[in-house]
């Protein structure tokens, strides 16, 4: 898919548009109505809409209703970092406003310019041609290390995470919330949950990590094979930058949540760059020799998708999912944490 998909806003989405308005004009310099609103299909955490008016098109991004888990949701965490980064040369959309009082459309939202690009969500890319695939998925590589580069003091980011190592933290968090969302007993999970915390590394620096940094939260230059917009920031923190290179590197040894993936794939006549060759790509830009025990950062990152696609399966079944698609997630952390339990049982035969 390229095209974004809006539809009407969903009945458990709708909060009171005029109340949104009046808030705008008081906040948004250069606002003025009247103003449309759609909704965009995808994103499972946070709902997100299009607001269109006579002179601009605005993206608006809220919390979700509904009880929500500990820690998740934090909007303001994304206007946050994104603030922060609009003078650096990672690619993010401007921010207009930041709003924490729930009583002005019930939960708290941040409002950003549109940006104009592609969005691609199937793993391979099979609308464009083999030169732009392959330039797209290095560009990723390159725009991540620019991410890794940025000094979080120079961009008022030093407090975004909390002290003590970024794994330890990480790992109990999304044991947290897997243990709080279960909806059926998954062995490999806790296994996971065990040999984890005993096979962290050595604490690697702590830079900004996105935490979501994968093809379908960046917007693609509308004709051009270069990432014009990173998306998505709400799982952002201060870490281990080699945490947002396994995770996107998950795609070359397992499904992707919503297609195949990139394992098995025929990447000469895809003209895809191999895992190794991403690898590489990044470590270029980034100044590395290579990467040590890079079955942890893989391993850790299936556990982590795990838990947090079963918190996706669950709010579908509370229904207050940001999507309809939520209920289709049914097997994918049984299956994403089996892979990352066969991962550990590779790494320690080998």
């Amino acid at each position: 898919m390229s095209d974004v998909e809006l539809t009407p806003v969903r009945e458990a989405h709708k909060f009171d548009t005029q109340a949104l308005e009046q808030y705008l004009l008081a906040h948004v310099e250069g606002f003025r109505g009247p103003m449309e609103i759609k909704q965009f299909e995808g994103g499972q955490s946070n709902p997100t809409f299009q607001l269109i008016t006579p002179n601009q098109r605005y993206v608006l991004r809220k919390q979700p209703p509904g009880e929500l888990l500990p820690s998740a949701h934090q909007v303001d965490r994304e206007y946050r970092v994104m603030h922060g980064l609009w003078t650096t040369d990672v690619p993010v959309p401007k921010m207009f406003c930041l709003c924490e009082d729930p009583e002005v459309i019930g939960t708290k939202f941040y409002v950003m310019e549109m940006v104009e690009g592609r969005l691609f969500t199937e793993t391979r890319i099979p609308s464009v041609s083999n030169e732009d695939r392959r330039a797209i998925y290095l560009d990723l590589a390159r725009v991540m290390a620019l991410l890794h580069a940025v000094d979080p003091a120079a961009v008022g980011l030093e407090t975004f995470g909390r002290p003590g190592n970024y794994y330890e933290r990480q790992i109990g968090r999304w044991s947290k919330q897997y243990l709080a969302s279960q909806t059926e007993d998954l062995p490999n999970m806790h296994k996971l949950m065990e040999w984890l915390p005993n096979n962290i590394p050595a604490e690697a620096g702590s830079v900004i990590v996105h935490g979501d940094y994968r093809l379908g939260n960046v917007l693609i230059h509308p004709t051009e094979p270069k990432i014009v917009a990173v998306l998505d920031w709400e799982l952002s923190t201060l870490g281990d930058g080699l945490a947002d290179l396994g995770y996107l590197c998950q795609d070359y040894h397992g499904d992707a949540y919503d297609d195949e993936g990139l394992a098995g794939a025929d990447f000469a006549a895809l003209n895809l760059p191999t895992e190794a060759e991403f690898l590489a790509e990044y470590c270029k830009h980034a100044g590395r020799d290579g990467i040590e025990n890079w079955h942890f950062y893989l391993i850790y990152n299936m556990f982590r998708s795990a838990g947090i696609i079963q918190g996706v399966y669950k709010r579908g079944l509370d229904g207050n999912a940001s999507s309809a698609k939520a209920l289709e997630y049914v097997d994918a952390a049984r299956l994403r944490s089996a892979r990352g339990w066969a991962l550990v049982e590779e790494s320690e035969n080998n």
